[in-house]
């Protein structure tokens, strides 16, 4: 099984102790977001894991320590970084210091293990078409040396993102068309695959692949590995990504982004992260009376499991 841990939340940047702490342990406790007195436990364990992956805006924070985690567990790293400033995104590093830090993480970890995000992509008054293509050729530029990959998405029109930017540009086939066809020159000329995921809509005539960001496929590659091969559902239209499982919370990212799905609205999160204890097994609070706690589904993807393969090993005669 995948452990996502910034699906719901930017846990990498504002929760760093605590992930560093629940890896530590050797397990994480979730909340059901739809009912909140079940919870699930996850072993965060080698054997039970096949993969971590991590999605944040800033790798700063873990970035001293990540080796705690990527040392013991096979690892992907999606880093989010876009064109806009803190008008959209508040909580979020200037672009320049977000290159840099994204260029030391692949040190770390190796280039094979970390993909650039460029998403999601949005029209504004401010944020053209024309920027779009300069910026993202300019950070294209100096990120092709370290990313495997690059991932975009187009913006959706979520009730609460129209709510909370009113100024968005809708996109049409044409802007999506024109925008689709910059970038993926871009990223040919810099030698780096690119591909959409959560995005309707063919873009392979630009050199734009559709399959999922987060598939076994890519992970396995990046890690050595080989996976069973699986259907992958994806968790919405659009996207073709493996099953993950995030030991997150909604409505406590404190990056404010105006267009952000996870959070109802930013003072919603600064209110939920007075109750953040990070020695806690839960992202919020600890555990209730009355909270079911059950252990979680963690059946491994891998073709061969390692405790599979170790036992094989060992039965085997000693030839010599």
């Amino acid at each position: 099984m995948i452990i996502n841990t910034g699906g719901r939340t930017d846990t990498v940047q504002y929760f760093t102790d605590w992930l560093l702490n629940r890896f530590a342990e050797g397990y994480a406790l979730s909340r059901n977001p739809l009912f909140p007195d079940k919870v699930t436990r996850w072993e965060l364990n080698p054997e039970v894991v096949d993969c971590v992956v991590f999605c944040s805006k800033n790798y700063r924070p873990i970035l001293p320590r990540i080796r705690e985690i990527t040392d013991r567990f096979r690892t992907y790293c999606f880093y989010t970084i876009t064109a806009y400033g803190r008008d959209v995104e508040p909580g979020v590093p200037p672009i320049e210091e977000s290159m840099e830090t994204l260029a030391e993480l692949a040190s770390v970890v190796g280039r094979g293990r970390v993909a650039w995000r460029y998403d999601p992509v949005l029209l504004t008054k401010t944020y053209t078409i024309e920027r779009h293509k300069d910026t993202f050729a300019r950070m294209a530029e100096r990120l092709a040396p370290h990313i495997d990959r690059c991932v975009f998405s187009f913006v959706e029109m979520y009730r609460k993102v129209e709510a909370n930017m009113p100024e968005l540009v809708p996109l049409n086939d044409a802007y999506r068309n024109e925008l689709a066809e910059s970038l993926g020159a871009t990223a040919a000329r810099f030698g780096f695959p690119i591909q959409t995921c959560g995005t309707d809509g063919d873009f392979s005539r630009f050199g734009i692949h559709s399959s999922g960001c987060m598939t076994l496929d890519i992970l396995g590659r990046a890690n050595g590995v080989t996976f069973r091969k699986l259907k992958h559902k994806g968790i919405r239209a659009g996207c073709r990504c493996i099953e993950t499982h995030d030991i997150g919370a909604y409505d406590t990212c404190l990056n404010g982004c105006k267009y952000c799905y996870a959070n109802q609205n930013p003072r919603k999160a600064f209110e939920n992260f007075r109750y953040h204890d990070p020695k806690s097994p839960l992202l919020l609070g600890n555990l209730k009376p009355g909270d079911t706690v059950t252990p979680g589904n963690q059946k491994s993807f891998l073709a061969a499991h390692p405790s599979a393969r170790k036992k094989a090993d060992d039965a085997q005669p000693d030839l010599f």
